[in-house]
């Protein structure tokens, strides 16, 4: 049986976690950098994942394709990989994704449990809206309805 919850209420980080969060720097699988802080002001989508996942993975067919048809409307998204940098290219290479993809390791799980993902369990989506407040955060596979709810 698979784990999932799903909140939805808008709400300010504590202090400590919006800091952490907007402080957050990534390698990306191409090698650059991806601040967080770049995605500030503007509603982002942040979603943890890792390639062993198979949640995680049925899961980012929806999350590319909302980024496709709602990045122009200002949506982001970042996918925070908590696994091995060399497992991450090699699932990219075979199945390539249109939005940011960071190689999180351990400071992306640290994230993610400052975030609200208390267990560390994958996969953990939280949405935010342009003010930088949660709107909605599911720890389990989304579906077209969650993603729906964003818009």
């Amino acid at each position: 049986m698979a784990l999932s919850w799903w909140r939805s209420q808008a709400g300010r980080l504590s202090p400590a976690a919006e800091q952490l969060l907007w402080s957050s720097q990534f390698e990306q699988p191409d090698g650059s950098p991806l601040a967080l802080e770049t995605c500030r002001g503007r509603p982002l989508v942040i979603n943890f994942w890792a390639t062993w996942c198979p949640p995680c993975v049925e899961e980012m067919p929806l999350l590319d394709r909302f980024f496709q048809q709602n990045s122009s409307k200002g949506w982001q998204i970042v996918g925070i990989a908590i696994d091995q940098p060399s497992a991450v290219r090699r699932f990219l290479a075979a199945q390539p994704v249109h939005y940011p993809i960071a190689l999180g390791g351990l400071n992306g799980n640290h994230l993610g449990r400052q975030l609200g993902n208390e267990t560390g369990s994958l996969p953990y989506t939280l949405v935010l809206d342009a003010r930088g407040y949660v709107m909605q955060q599911k720890l389990g596979r989304l579906d077209a309805q969650d993603i729906q709810k964003w818009t």
